[in-house]
């Protein structure tokens, strides 16, 4: 893949990135941080991509990664905030006046891994096989945690109502 095929594939992809790093990260700042990184990290390692048709899979790998990265580093700092700013930060990640509100606060409330497994394959259109390469993992495993967040999702919703 050449760097202008990459830039492409970025330009294409901007929308899935910005998905995965929210459903991982939550605040823009980290996000936009995340995605970043990855992007640089993305055209200093062209070199490693072996096939062409793998290149979006590829990115979004690296971006996950950065993505643990950043949260592990800020697992590390010592938060100065009251917890009530902790909650106005979730809050402020769903739009108010969405239809949808009660499932993406439903979705939020998952564990990481299987928020985003729902992210990839739900949001982004990735199959099982994707979503295990790309979490280095087995396809029954995904299949599970999707098997698990359904039921989650259902009898949480099916509560709220």
């Amino acid at each position: 893949m050449t760097k202008e095929q990459l830039g492409n594939l970025i330009i294409a992809s901007e929308e899935s990135m910005y998905h995965v790093a929210k459903t991982l990260l939550r605040n823009d700042a980290d996000c936009a941080d995340a995605i970043q990184e990855a992007i640089v990290k993305a055209f200093s390692s062209i070199h490693t991509l072996r096939k062409d048709s793998f290149g979006k899979t590829w990115l979004v790998r690296i971006l996950i990664n950065e993505c643990y990265a950043i949260m592990r580093q800020e697992r590390k700092l010592v938060p100065m905030e009251s917890y009530a700013l902790e909650e106005s930060k979730e809050q402020e990640a769903f739009p108010e006046n969405s239809e949808y509100l009660d499932l993406y606060e439903a979705i939020s409330r998952l564990s990481e891994e299987i928020r985003l497994t729902v992210t990839l394959y739900y949001m982004e259109g990735y199959s099982i096989k994707e979503i295990a390469a790309l979490m280095n993992t087995t396809e029954s495993t995904i299949k599970n945690r999707l098997a698990r967040a359904r039921a989650k999702l259902k009898s949480e919703l099916e509560w709220a109502e």
